[in-house]
């Protein structure tokens, strides 16, 4: 367990890094670098193809999924997703708040609301994808199976995180940012509530 929290405090310190950089100014080369590589890429396929993916992270989308999940999960894997969700989005948009980095205003390929970092697609997509990697890998026991499930949705949260700079809505570091602070929460919730339910099971042993 304290290796989760040493690993959750990694990811954590990577994005107050990140968050330092950004508001030093001292990550300017690094996000226009990528920016103006990931625009060069453009073309009508690859504009429908984000468009799409950027999609699987939309409010909506995210609502239906986590009330599909909650129906079917069992009641710890439940508290995980909703907790991690919740808490997610509730920290987004407080650091969203307080930040207040403007989003880039040329080139955008969608309109969208509100203020840059960090991301809420990146971190959002952490949280539900993330939690989803978290119980193929815990529960789903053929070997196959279980990598081409962790691959694409490995692959669909590396896809959102790009399409938000792809489509002009956020810059790298918001991108980056969101995955660091998102991963960091995700393993703490988990570590949290596997203790709780561990602790609850060690007082019922001794009562017996």
């Amino acid at each position: 367990m304290k290796k989760r929290y040493i690993i959750s405090g990694i990811f954590f310190l990577l994005f107050i890094t990140i968050t330092i950089l950004m508001i030093t100014n001292n990550i300017k080369v690094f996000d226009d670098t990528i920016y103006n590589y990931i625009f060069s890429l453009r073309n009508d396929s690859l504009d429908i193809t984000f468009k799409t993916i950027t999609k699987f992270c939309n409010t909506i989308t995210v609502i239906i999924f986590v009330i599909i999940l909650v129906i079917f999960l069992e009641r710890k894997s439940m508290w995980k997703l909703l907790i991690t969700v919740v808490s997610t989005v509730l920290v987004n948009q407080l650091l969203k708040h307080t930040i207040r980095r403007i989003r880039p205003d040329h080139l955008r390929l969608i309109e969208e609301r509100g203020f840059s970092f960090p991301s809420g697609h990146s971190m959002t997509s952490i949280a539900l994808y993330g939690i989803l990697i978290y119980l193929v890998y815990k529960y789903i026991k053929n070997k196959i199976l279980k990598i081409i499930l962790i691959a694409l949705l490995t692959l669909l949260i590396l896809g959102i995180g790009i399409s938000r700079i792809y489509l002009g809505v956020h810059y790298p570091s918001d991108v980056l940012a969101g995955f660091f602070l998102s991963s960091s929460i995700i393993i703490l919730v988990v570590t949290i509530i596997d203790n709780h339910f561990r602790g609850n099971i060690n007082d019922k042993d001794s009562c017996k």
